[in-house]
């Protein structure tokens, strides 16, 4: 947690010499402007211009300067780089030229979220898991679709050969102060996941997109290709980005029932921003992808599942999303959809506590089902009251047009 005094000191100490002004688009894809260790001190005060007009969903060529503002919090080394010649990233706050924030700046939309939370005596934190594949490059260095190995669930070496990768992958988070939690192959040939422990909302959400950047540097520096598409092939398990969620109150009471009810209650309106692409429904329904409205203890054959754990771990894991998802608008979507379950003490279902991919249609009739299709998806979003309350349109727009 650096300041901007702080920040100033690294640079000159530590021989950095690029810095990279990190931000996200409305999709929740990484974009970065470099700037040399000279010019950072003009960029804390006056910011460093954009042009938005070549951002997806920040606007056209008729107003298209923005300005990126570093937050000295974020400062953090990039492992892989040169250690001469540093380079270092901090995630950026976004304004007009005038100083106003930028309403598609997903970052500020979470931030707003938690201080919407604050002022009603409640904290969030966030865990996230993220599943990706590993695919083979061709001798162009392109992708092919072989993947890495033909190892299962939690396998081990040698038939798990992504087990160094994900040593190597845990160790760059760890040099930049992010903490994973664990790490094992999933059910798919070459499919991974790293888990990470809970933080605050912001934090978590940083560390998710900082995630897949070290991912797809450690992986292309072993001669691979990281895939986070919900469903890279037709036939083996789908990619997750399974969001692990707690909410406490000041006066201690539990809330994450009320929690829970309010996000099953919204959740088809807010699809089409955990899931945005063709692809995501390719994956919902299929191999412990929820496809149904439910939830249960333990169960992941259900859209919202009580992991077993206690205390401090006591939380909800949400599993429809999955990693294209911008993480910053995900987490403030589930903040605003917990608060009005919360508000209004919404009930939580009865939890449907048997296997959804086994049972009868006449058991499932019972249950709403997720949207089928983006199509579906966009069409609940854009009809939605829930989600016009707690998104700008611009956002709406870009999801839903």
């Amino acid at each position: 947690m650096y300041s901007t005094t702080e920040v100033l000191e690294f640079v000159k100490e530590e021989d950095v010499k690029f810095i990279k002004l990190a931000f996200c688009d409305v999709f929740g894809k990484q974009k970065n402007v470099s700037i040399t260790d000279n010019e950072l001190s003009r960029a804390f005060k006056t910011g460093v211009a954009i042009d938005a007009s070549a951002i997806k969903g920040f606007g056209d060529e008729a107003k298209s300067d923005l300005f990126l503002h570093p937050d000295p919090s974020t400062l953090s080394i990039l492992p892989w780089r040169p250690e001469h010649g540093r380079v270092v990233r901090m995630f950026c706050d976004i304004t007009y030229p005038d100083g106003t924030p930028f309403e598609c700046d997903s970052r500020l939309i979470l931030k707003t979220a938690v201080k919407t939370a604050e002022k009603q005596g409640l904290s969030f934190a966030f865990g996230s898991e993220m599943e990706f594949y590993l695919f083979n490059l061709d001798e162009k260095g392109n992708k092919t679709n072989e993947t890495y190995d033909t190892a299962g669930y939690m396998d081990v070496a040698p038939e798990d050969k992504g087990e160094n990768i994900r040593r190597e992958i845990c160790l760059t988070l760890e040099q930049m102060g992010i903490y994973p939690e664990s790490s094992h192959h999933e059910e798919g040939a070459g499919q991974n996941e790293i888990d990470f422990r809970y933080s605050d909302a912001l934090t978590a959400a940083d560390d998710a997109i900082t995630f897949r950047q070290v991912v797809s540097a450690v992986a292309n520096r072993n001669g691979l290709y990281a895939d986070f598409s919900p469903k890279p092939l037709d036939t083996s398990a789908g990619n997750g980005f399974h969001i692990n969620f707690s909410v406490k109150s000041k006066d201690g009471k539990d809330l994450l029932p009320y929690a829970m009810a309010g996000i099953l209650n919204r959740i088809e309106d807010c699809t089409v921003f955990l899931n945005n692409s063709e692809n995501s429904y390719k994956r919902l329904g299929v191999n412990k992808a929820p496809a149904f409205i439910a939830w249960s203890k333990e169960n992941r054959s259900e859209l919202i599942r009580l992991p077993a754990a206690d205390g401090e771990f006591k939380r909800a894991e949400l599993r429809s999303p999955d990693p294209l998802a911008n993480p910053y608008i995900a987490f403030a979507l589930i903040i605003y959809a917990a608060i009005s379950g919360i508000s209004a003490q919404e009930k939580l279902p009865e939890s449907a506590d048997f296997n959804m991919y086994k049972a009868d249609g006449e058991t499932l009739k019972k249950y709403r089902k997720l949207p089928a299709t983006l199509k579906d998806a966009k069409t609940k979003a854009a009809k939605s009251g829930f989600i016009a309350k707690s998104l700008p349109k611009s956002i709406i727009s870009a999801y839903t047009d």
